[in-house]
């Protein structure tokens, strides 16, 4: 009876001590003691509460976590012995980063970061400078809304893109390379591990590859970076990330969607007398040094890079103005010459370049072409196909894989800019199915003024048209958006200039100034 009694009272004593402390109250009794006992929070059953409570609520983990860092605990070596046998590759792949000790002073460390990058990376200033600041944003993701691609590319081979992305990676928040990655893949890998994906090869990868050229453009903004797919024995709909921080590295211009939503990163190849130390014999501890300054400077300084609403770079399109934002945002809360440095690299990168434009862009600015020449406002749908194939350097003239642009390819291309073929009646009242200057207006105002994006190359000419009368010529509003924008750095990117007086291009070569950016 004695020992009935004796067994129920530990039972209960048991029962009791489970109630006052519960599996969360021996974690946070271990983190009370660390102060007397440092090694509290690593007896066997705390990590075995640990381990538990990281599978079941990562949120708690990361506050006992970011606990036992300030009592000085050794937070690698928790994740470690707390990590199951599933997420082992998970710690293998992307060692922890131990935050540097002291305050990291923003400048500085980009200043850094901008040096030992053109240590090994032949590349112009502007190019190395955006490079920097992509690097920190990749450690701001949690904070931040939008994520731009980091496009490096060259016209040729042995152009430095690959020693760039390797330095990239090198400093860039949980970095993972890659030659080649499936659809599947890209979105399983974000959502399991939220890395820094490099993707080198990338003109070969995409080429054809719509599936993943729409996930890989997906991830420019966090409201919209997911995807739904059928998973599992009874195919549940699962959404997948895509919020990820992507280089793609690759020879020539990819798709213009992903053109669009990128940060450009242009390498040329070097001439005699440019020298770069070798990135594969160089020190390691330099780079594992900056990964811990960048690491500290974003524990400390994420949330207000997150909140801001930097001024704009004057000059950029809406998109560029939405890629630049965290460049921007990441250099105003560095301070010093930065802020300035971003802007004058957003502005050589994007604003003086001339873009190429849409197939849709050089059709409507032929078809303006072809009313401009014939002088008049009513063309036949023939007779303005007849204008456009006649060009030989245009592309119409061959569409059809070596045949011309037929008449209703030409209706169903403009109609995606809400213009479509009509009865006219020409001026020898003959009545054909053709288009109205007119009925251009709109589409001409938005895709052809220097205001929408897209600049035409072809100088404003006198007319007796109201709708192309009112065209601005291609020199005056470029040119007063750039006007506006602070004095850059260097305002010396190459680029071509169209003569106002209405005659041949004339290019105006510049040499980028080294020396706003000597650091």
């Amino acid at each position: 009876m004695r020992t009935q009694t004796y067994s129920a009272s530990i039972d209960d004593l048991a029962e009791r001590e489970a109630t006052v402390y519960p599996v969360a109250d021996r974690i946070d009794l271990a983190l009370r003691n660390l102060d007397s006992d440092p090694g509290a929070i690593f007896e066997r059953d705390v990590l075995a509460d640990l381990i538990e409570v990281r599978q079941a609520d990562p949120a708690r983990y990361q506050r006992v976590r970011a606990a036992a860092k300030v009592a000085k605990v050794s937070v690698g070596e928790l994740d470690k012995l707390t990590t199951t046998k599933d997420d082992a590759g998970t710690v293998e792949l992307f060692p922890y980063v131990e935050p540097w000790p002291e305050l990291v002073d923003g400048a500085a460390m980009l200043a850094t970061v901008y040096k030992i990058i053109a240590q090994h990376v032949i590349a112009d200033p502007p190019t190395i400078c955006a490079a920097a600041l992509w690097i920190a944003h990749t450690y701001c993701m949690d904070a931040l809304t939008v994520s731009p691609l980091a496009h490096i590319s060259a016209p040729e081979m042995r152009c430095g893109k690959t020693v760039l992305l390797t330095a990239m990676m090198r400093l860039c928040f949980r970095p993972l390379s890659v030659a080649s990655i499936s659809p599947a893949a890209i979105f399983r890998t974000v959502e399991r591990w939220a890395p820094t994906l490099g993707i080198d090869e990338v003109d070969a990868f995409l080429k054809d590859n719509e599936e993943a050229r729409g996930l890989i453009n997906s991830g420019l903004y966090r409201e919209t970076a997911g995807v739904i797919r059928c998973t599992g024995d009874d195919n549940a709909p699962t959404q997948f990330s895509t919020w990820a921080p992507k280089i793609l590295c690759g020879i020539g211009k990819l798709a213009g969607t992903i053109e669009d939503r990128s940060i450009p990163l242009r390498m040329r190849r070097k001439v005699a007398g440019e020298v770069a130390a070798s990135i594969r014999r160089s020190d390691s501890q330099p780079w594992a040094d900056l990964r811990s300054q960048l690491t500290r400077w974003a524990d400390d300084h994420r949330q207000p890079v997150g909140r801001a609403h930097p001024a704009p770079a004057a000059g950029l399109g809406d998109r560029a103005q939405d890629c630049w934002e965290p460049l921007l945002a990441i250099a105003d809360e560095a301070g010093g010459e930065w802020p300035r440095r971003a802007r004058a690299a957003a502005l050589a990168l994007h604003g003086v370049e001339e873009e190429t434009p849409s197939i849709g862009v050089e059709l409507l600015h032929d078809v303006e072409a072809a009313f401009k020449e014939r002088q008049t406002t009513r063309l036949a749908s023939r007779t303005l196909l007849d204008i456009l194939t006649g060009d030989v350097e245009a592309p119409w003239a061959t569409w059809n894989r070596g045949k011309p642009l037929t008449v209703r390819q030409l209706a169903a291309r403009l109609s995606e800019f809400g213009i479509k073929p009509k009865t006219i009646r020409l001026p020898n009242e003959d009545r054909l199915k053709g288009y109205a200057l007119a009925d251009f207006a709109d589409a001409f105002r938005r895709y052809l003024s220097g205001e929408g994006g897209h600049s035409s190359v072809t100088p404003g000419q006198p007319h007796g048209s109201a709708v192309c009368g009112a065209s601005p010529s291609v020199t005056q509003a470029p040119a007063a958006r750039i006007a506006q924008a602070p004095e850059p750095a260097w305002d010396k990117a190459c680029h071509d200039v169209t003569d106002k007086s209405g005659g041949a291009e004339k290019k105006e070569g510049h040499g980028i100034d080294g020396e706003a950016y000597k650091l």
